[in-house]
Formats: structure tokens, sequence, C-alpha cells
């Protein structure tokens, strides 16, 4: 059994028309060629198709359950063009993205509101982890983008870093925030809530205390810097964080000042590099990217 898709459209039309005048006319062809179209779909599947009462043509009994499946067809085939339209013109598709539990739930969240209102057709699945789990899923294919820090190269990853500069975050009415920037000898006798002792961004912030010849007073060993920017909020101590984190807190009162000597936080935009990654996901990368534009720096020598 062989028929073609205008045949379909033609049984379609003449079926809701009733007529192969209004048919042709809906169609945009001529009266002849739904006729012809017709009778080729009914020598196909071998069955009478329409009957003839009052004028009309009415679809038979077996053509009305013919009907609803080539309606279903037709509605996949137009479903289909929608989608590859907003796929050529990145406007639809679907994002798998993981990344660290603090961009669950501040800066990531609002770029990627405004971003879906201007694509209503894209889908998002968004996955918080820790690095190595989300390192794991990049690798194995199973997430199309990942935004970690503390990577260190792998050969199954397309990589991209961004280099986030550090700001000094104090409790509301600290009376250090009556200074311009924040130096490690005013953190001198300041308790501290500070990254892991194993972190890239622990080690930075170690040596600019040391070149004080000041040693870090620790109090709280954390993994995000959301949580030393809600334990600085509720007066515990100070903290040197990425400004990114910082900025979002200062509208609850935290005090928010530049640290200096100028250390990074460094984050890694991973990609599998063995599958070809949407182009609507580095669309959005490109703008997450851009978003963090007022927080980085430029990346140190190597």
């Amino acid at each position: 059994m062989q028929f073609k898709l205008r045949q379909l459209q033609a049984f379609k039309a003449v079926a809701e028309t009733g007529s192969i005048t209004k048919a042709a006319e809906m169609l945009g062809v001529s009266q002849p060629a739904v006729s012809r179209l017709i009778s080729d779909f009914s020598a196909s599947m071998d069955l009478e198709l329409f009957q003839r009462r009052r004028g009309i043509l009415e679809p038979t009994s077996d053509s009305r359950h013919l009907l609803t499946e080539v309606r279903r067809i037709l509605d996949g085939l137009d479903h289909l063009e929608d989608l590859r339209r907003d796929l050529k013109e990145r406007t639809g598709g679907h994002m798998r993205i993981a990344c660290l539990p603090g961009f669950a739930t501040s800066h990531l969240p609002q770029v990627l509101a405004q971003f879906l209102k201007e694509r209503p057709g894209v889908t998002v699945a968004l996955e918080p982890d820790r690095p190595e789990r989300i390192l794991e899923w990049i690798i194995g294919e199973q997430y199309d983008c990942g935004i970690t820090d503390g990577f260190s190269g792998h050969p199954a990853t397309e990589s991209r870093d961004i280099f986030i500069r550090s700001a000094c975050i104090l409790p509301p009415g600290h009376p250090l925030a009556a200074k311009s920037s924040i130096t490690p000898a005013d953190l001198a006798s300041e308790k501290m809530i500070h990254a892991r002792r194993d972190s890239r961004f622990y080690r930075h912030l170690s040596r600019a205390f040391a070149s004080y010849n000041v040693e870090i007073n620790s109090l709280v060993e954390v993994r995000q810097f959301t949580t030393a920017c809600t334990m600085v909020q509720q007066g515990l101590g100070a903290s040197v964080v990425s400004a990114l984190d910082a900025e979002a807190f200062r509208s609850a009162g935290v005090v928010v000042r530049p640290f200096e000597p100028e250390i990074h936080h460094r984050l890694s935009i991973l990609f599998p590099s063995a599958v070809s990654v949407p182009r609507v996901v580095r669309d959005f990368m490109d703008v997450f990217v851009d978003s963090l534009a007022p927080f980085t720096v430029d990346p140190p020598p190597r």
C-alpha cells in the first residue's frame, strides 16, 4: 500500500468541507487535482471513502475511522515542522544543565527565566550537584553543559573558564564598613568563614593573608559561598567570597567591599566533546557568560 502526503491532505479537506470545490480552494489546487488525489487514495486503501447525500460528500463508516488516524498523522507532521522551525531559529528545543548548588538558587534562575521568555518553545532540566558529579554527567553525556569550579581538565570535555573577582563581606553595621577596601591586615582579628581548605580559592586566600603576615582566624569552613554569605548576614563573622555571590546579599544588609590583594574564583563551563551540543544550549551559555561580565576579571597570567 502506497499513498502520498497530498492524498491525506485532500482526503481530510474533502471530509471536513464536504465538497471537492471547497477542498480545492483550501489546498490551493484545481478541482480535477483533488478528484484525482481522492481517487488514487481510495484505490490504494481499497475503500470507498465518500458517499454523496443531499449534494454533500460525506465520509463512509470506514473512512470515518480512517479520518481519525489521518488527522493524527497530519497533526504530527505539523508539529514536526514547528519543531524544525524552532530548532532552526533557536526558539525551541530542550536544555539539560548541571550546575553548582549555589547557582541553582541565585543568579542562574533569573538569567534562565529571561532567556525562556524570549524562547517559549524551549524546555529545561536543571540539576544542581557537587563538581565531581557534574563532571561525571558531562563525561557520560547525560547533560548538555555544566557550570562548575575546581575543574582541572578532561579529554572527554570541552571547557571555557570564567574568572570572578572576589569581595570581602561583613555583617551589617560592622566597623570596617567605613573602609573603601579591605585587606588581610584589616581581618587579622576577625573570625573568618571561608572556603574549604582543599579548594583552589582557599589556597589563593591563604597566600593573600600570608603576604601580609596574617593568619586566617578560621571559624567555619564551607563548600558554598552562599552559605558563607548567610552566616555573615547573621553576624557570625567575616568572609571573602566571589563578588557575584556577595552582590546577591547586599540588599540583605551585608557590607560588601573590594578585597585586596585581588584574588579570583574560577568557574568552568563544560560541554561533552564527543557529541554535538544543541545550538540553543550554546546560545544560553553565551547569555549566561555575558551576565557575569560585571563580576569578571581578565585571566591571570600563566
